[in-house]
């Protein structure tokens, strides 16, 4: 199923946010300074020419530690981000999901494309792993934040 809804949303639209993620990350590069902000943008832009059966979760979430992506200098990054490319990305989203929602069928990938738009506004500290792995990462964090409020911490 994630097949044939991968390959529905590629044709039917997702290619042209994936280029846009792409045509971000090489204006990011071109800055030099916006090299880390381009490798994201690779990433993201990958995900986006298939994203069914895969998630964007955060670094913290899958690792359980902070890393420089997701403390002070991740919200720095992320705030720069969304001045000057992560709004431009997040309108292209909300545009193609309004634009899926008209139809009945085009509903899930209007629902996808809306999630790209909150990934669009902050990915830095953020990675994509199958939807498995983030289920995964979500109970192990569940499991840890029970087992402290047991221990009374």
């Amino acid at each position: 199923m994630r097949a044939i809804g991968n390959f529905l949303w590629f044709i039917l639209g997702g290619v042209f946010m994936g280029l846009a993620w792409w045509f971000a990350g090489l204006i990011a590069f071109v800055t030099l300074v916006g090299i880390p902000w381009g490798r994201a943008c690779f990433v993201i832009g990958q995900f986006t020419f298939f994203p069914f059966g895969r998630e964007a979760v955060s670094r913290k979430e899958l690792s359980g530690r902070d890393d420089i992506g997701t403390g002070a200098l991740g919200i720095v990054g992320n705030v720069l981000w969304f001045v000057f490319l992560g709004v431009w990305l997040a309108i292209g989203h909300i545009a193609s999901a309004l634009a899926c929602f008209i139809t009945i069928i085009g509903i899930p990938f209007g629902i996808q494309h809306l999630k790209l738009a909150g990934i669009a506004l902050a990915p830095i500290g953020k990675t994509v792993v199958t939807a498995e792995v983030a289920a995964a990462a979500r109970r192990s964090g569940a499991q840890a934040a029970v087992a402290a409020a047991r221990n009374g911490g």
